[in-house]
């Protein structure tokens, strides 16, 4: 083989891919080492990763790269040597290294070995502080930590795949599934016992080939969450606070396309926490609590969906503070609100309480993109205060497929996500006298129940015979409706730019008639229920 036969952009993409998730995987244990300053495996790792880049980009001679890596190698080397001892200042300064790396090596990779003079500065910054502590610090000997990275390298089979070949199957995958039911329903009419058998062989290959594909696209959210680690200490330096994330739930899996989407809402959740929930040193000491504050991110499986909390131990959400905005903004009954949908006011656009418009908030916009990513998700934002402000998001584990539960209203399906259905009722037993009007309340098991009649809300003609009653945002609704046409695997589409601005719907499916069904959005249909309620005293 020539030279020429290498296709060298795929090598140089290779190299970009590759030295991004080593500078990922530097960048946790340089912020680990902070608070374990001589473990020697984060050492090994650190000095690993810089090995394998220098290396790298030596093969590709990229000089320039190579002798930047090597200086920060240099310097983690010293660590392992115990010649020098890592403080918060080192820190510090390996992260800005870290920073440099990662936007320097797609630049390298598209216009070639081209000098970077604040990676340049990065990196004399961080020789001198190693010189500097060399000179000021008794000589001591020990053992290197460091091993060779070729033996310390584990053999894995694992396999790159573009994402956009993963959302390629996901999409064949539910077309699958559409042709299935629409087979299933003409092999159902043909009455052939032995087509009928056949077919259940093959829906229960094709039910195994549609789970694979979706459980390839799981990813754990410990690879959206351990970057805010980084966040958290940076933002709270910046405003002269003490600040440490959390995470629980790491190897929690959750569909690719929502992790793609989890990003600025849990960053703006974030930097609110920081900036509005955790206070400073002296305030905290006052408050009997210690000077760091903590932020903790957990993330669990409830039902077909993931909760994450972002939850901090600073002050807490101020009701009277949320309370004194909203009538500044013309809500003179805000204060007769209950707790939580005083807190959910904070999430309206251009609503904030602080004083003062500062690099972090004070401008009502941060947690507005919060509630429009979440719902755009068909998820749902819940807020609260224990010991501290709680946000907690419900999101599907998947945008793809769900598990739907199809209700008829007049001539038209509509699709309610099954977690989100709680029981089915019938409509005469809930009513305490003739029929309700299209929008009030109905009892069940002797308790009022807000109840609303899909057929009116859409105005179509139709005679409501059940009731399915949903939840969410913590509270329980009832939606009167004609049919209930059962539980089953649901493809879902998005909707069209026309639907937008429609908030009771969030996606469609195609059934196995042909007819396309919208899916229902609960969370919207429950605010547009309890809204109503509160304006009717």
């Amino acid at each position: 083989m020539t030279t020429m036969d290498i296709d060298i952009s795929a090598v140089t993409r290779e190299f970009v891919i590759e030295g991004l998730d080593l500078l990922d995987q530097m960048e946790k244990a340089v912020m680990d080492l902070e608070d374990r300053p001589g473990d020697a495996e984060l050492i090994r790792i650190i000095f690993r990763g810089a090995h394998t880049l220098k290396g790298n980009a030596s093969c590709l001679s990229f000089d320039n790269v190579t002798h930047a890596a090597h200086s920060f190698e240099d310097t983690v080397e010293s660590l392992a040597q115990h010649t020098i001892e890592a403080d918060s200042k080192l820190t510090t300064l390996l992260l800005r290294m870290v920073d440099e790396f990662r936007e320097w090596l797609p630049v390298v990779a598209e216009h070639g070995d081209q000098p970077r003079p604040s990676a340049m500065e990065a990196c004399s910054a961080l020789g001198e502080w190693a010189r500097a502590r060399r000179e000021s610090s008794p000589q001591t000997t020990g053992s290197s930590a460091i091993s060779t990275p070729a033996a310390a390298r584990a053999l894995a089979r694992t396999l790159r795949v573009d994402v956009e070949r993963l959302d390629r199957m996901a999409n064949l995958a539910g077309e699958l599934a559409i042709a299935r039911g629409r087979l299933g329903r003409s092999i159902e009419d043909s009455q052939s016992a032995e087509l009928l058998e056949s077919f259940a062989e093959t829906e229960r290959l094709a039910l195994q080939l549609q789970e694979l594909v979706t459980r390839v696209r799981m990813v754990p959210v410990g690879t959206v969450f351990r970057p805010f680690i980084r966040n958290v200490r940076d933002l709270a330096a910046g405003q002269n606070k003490k600040a440490r994330l959390v995470i629980v739930g790491a190897d929690v899996e959750v569909d690719l396309s929502v992790v793609e989407h989890l990003r600025d809402p849990l960053m703006h959740m974030i930097r609110n926490a920081v900036d509005h929930g955790i206070e400073s040193p002296d305030e905290r000491r006052a408050k009997n609590k210690p000077a760091e504050g903590k932020i903790t991110l957990t993330a669990r499986h409830e039902g077909g969906s993931i909760i994450i909390d972002v939850h901090d131990d600073g002050r807490g959400l101020d009701r009277k503070a949320i309370v004194r905005k909203a009538r500044e903004l013309g809500m003179p009954d805000a204060d007769q609100l209950p707790d939580r949908e005083v807190y959910r006011l904070i999430l309206e656009p251009g609503f904030s309480t602080a004083e003062n418009v500062t690099e972090l908030s004070g401008r009502g916009v941060g947690l507005d993109v919060v509630r429009r990513n979440v719902e755009a998700l068909r998820g749902s934002i819940d807020l609260d205060n224990d010991q501290g402000a709680v946000f907690t998001l419900r999101l599907p584990l998947t945008l793809a497929i769900i598990d739907g539960f199809a209700v008829g209203v007049a001539s038209e399906t509509y699709i309610l996500p099954v977690d989100a259905v709680v029981e089915c009722l019938d409509l005469a037993s809930c009513l305490r006298g003739p029929r309700p009007e299209a929008q009030g309340l109905i009892e069940v098991r002797g308790e009022p129940l807000p109840y609303l009649d899909l057929g009116s809300a859409f105005a179509s003609s139709s005679k409501p015979r059940h009731v399915v009653v949903v939840q969410a945002l913590g509270t329980r609704i009832g939606l009167a409706v004609d049919e209930l046409e059962g539980q089953s695997q649901t493809v879902i589409k998005p909707l069209g730019k026309l639907f937008e601005r429609v908030r009771e719907f969030s996606g469609s499916s195609i059934l196995s008639d042909g007819r396309v069904a919208l899916l229902l959005d609960v969370t919207a249909l429950v605010q547009r229920v309890t809204r109503r309620k509160h304006l009717q005293g």
